[in-house]
C-alpha cells in the first residue's frame, strides 16, 4: 500500500491535495468522511473504483438530500425516509398525542365495583364484542358500531402502550345502562375490557349509543396498567369519555330504535355538556368514518401520563336511564 503524503503547512493553516483538513489536530486518514468524499471525487482513481462500488458511494453521497423532513421517533431516534407523513411503517402507528387525556368522573353506571356493580370480576368480560351479555342471555339492539382506542405512553415520550387494559361501557340505544337501569339489573352488554396490543391499540364490537337528557352521546372508560390490575377501581391510571360527533348521531338517531335520542341530541352541545365543555371535547371527540346501512367506526388517541395523578372523582350511585327520564348527567 502507497504512504500517504504528509499534510503541507500554508499560512491559512495544515492541507492535503490543497484542501484545509477539517481537524487540524488529526492525521489525514483521521478526517472524516466528508473529507475522505471530496478527497476521491478529485483523484483521477475515481471511474477505476466505480468497479468496486465505491463510485456509487460517492454519487449517493454528494446527492441532493430527499424532499422528506427528518422526523425523530418517540425513541428519540432520528429517520429521514418518512418523507411528509412521519409515519414509522415498522411498527404501523401513526397517532401522536395533543395531550394528555382529561379525567373525567366514570358516572353513576360503571360497574367497576366502586359504587356497587362490578362486572370485572366476572369471568368472560375480557372480549372485543360486547353486543350481548356475558352469558349471552340478551343481546343489545341499534345501529353496529366498533369504536377503538390508541392508546400512548406520554411519561416515555408517546410511545405505543402496549398491554394496558382498557375498560369500555356506554348506554343502549334507549339511554340505559346494564347493571342499573330497571330491568337491566342482571344483564352485562355494551361492557368490555380489551388489552392494547403492540401498537397500543384496543377494538370493541357494540352498537351506537343513545343520548339521554342532559348529556352529550359519549362512551366511558378506564385505563389499567394491566389486565391483572382491573379487579381494582383504584388502580385505573386514567378515567375519560369518547365524544361521538354530531353528524353521525344526528343520523343514527333517525332510527326508530333511538326514540327521544334526536330531541335530547337538540337540546345540548358539546360546549354546554358538564362534561366536555371545558374545551368542547378537543381531545375526546373521535373520529369517525361509516353510515347507518354498514355502521360506524370510531377512533379516539389516548394519552396516558402516568407520573400525574388521576383526579377522576367516585361514582356517585346509580339510577335509571333513558331519554325519557332525568339521569345524572354524567
Amino acid at each position: 500500500m502507497s504512504r500517504i503524503p504528509e499534510p503541507v503547512q500554508t499560512p491559512e493553516g495544515p492541507t492535503y491535495e490543497g484542501r484545509l483538513l477539517d481537524r487540524v489536530d488529526e492525521e489525514v486518514v483521521d478526517q472524516g468522511a466528508a473529507f475522505d468524499i471530496r478527497t476521491l471525487v478529485t483523484r483521477r482513481g475515481v471511474l477505476g473504483l466505480a468497479g468496486l462500488g465505491v463510485g456509487a458511494f460517492v454519487l449517493a453521497a454528494c446527492a441532493p438530500a430527499a424532499t422528506g423532513t427528518a422526523t425523530t421517533d418517540s425513541s428519540g431516534d432520528t429517520d429521514a425516509s418518512t418523507g411528509d407523513s412521519g409515519t414509522d411503517s415498522s411498527s404501523g402507528s401513526t397517532a401522536t398525542a395533543d395531550g394528555e387525556i382529561p379525567d373525567e368522573t366514570a358516572g353513576p353506571y360503571p360497574g367497576d365495583g366502586s359504587n356497587g356493580p362490578d362486572v370485572l370480576e366476572e369471568s368472560g368480560i375480557v372480549r372485543q364484542d360486547i353486543t350481548t351479555s356475558i352469558d349471552g342471555s340478551a343481546t343489545a339492539d341499534g345501529i353496529p358500531l366498533t369504536f377503538e382506542f390508541e392508546v400512548l405512553d406520554m411519561a416515555n415520550g408517546g410511545i405505543p402502550f402496549a398491554g394496558v387494559a382498557v375498560y369500555a361501557w356506554h348506554c343502549t340505544a334507549g339511554g340505559e345502562y346494564s347493571m342499573y337501569s330497571s330491568g337491566l339489573e342482571d344483564v352485562t352488554y355494551l361492557r368490555g375490557v380489551q388489552v392494547a396490543d403492540a401498537d397500543g391499540r384496543v377494538s370493541f364490537s357494540s352498537i351506537f349509543p343513545g343520548c339521554y337528557s342532559g348529556r352529550w352521546p359519549h362512551i366511558h372508560f378506564e385505563v389499567y396498567p394491566d389486565v391483572d390490575s382491573i379487579t381494582d377501581s383504584a388502580n385505573t391510571i386514567a378515567t375519560s369519555q369518547m365524544a361521538l360527533p354530531e353528524d353521525a348521531c344526528a343520523a343514527v338517531y333517525a332510527d326508530s330504535r333511538y326514540d327521544g335520542s334526536a330531541r335530547n341530541l337538540a337540546q345540548t352541545s358539546l360546549a354546554s355538556d358538564n362534561v366536555f365543555g371545558d374545551d368542547s371535547a378537543a381531545l375526546q371527540l373521535a373520529t369517525i368514518t361509516g353510515d347507518v346501512t354498514a355502521g360506524y367506526t370510531a377512533t379516539l388517541v389516548v394519552g396516558v401520563d402516568t407520573t400525574t395523578t388521576p383526579t377522576a372523582g367516585s361514582a356517585p350511585s346509580g339510577g335509571d336511564g333513558g331519554p325519557g327520564g332525568q339521569p345524572p348527567a354524567n
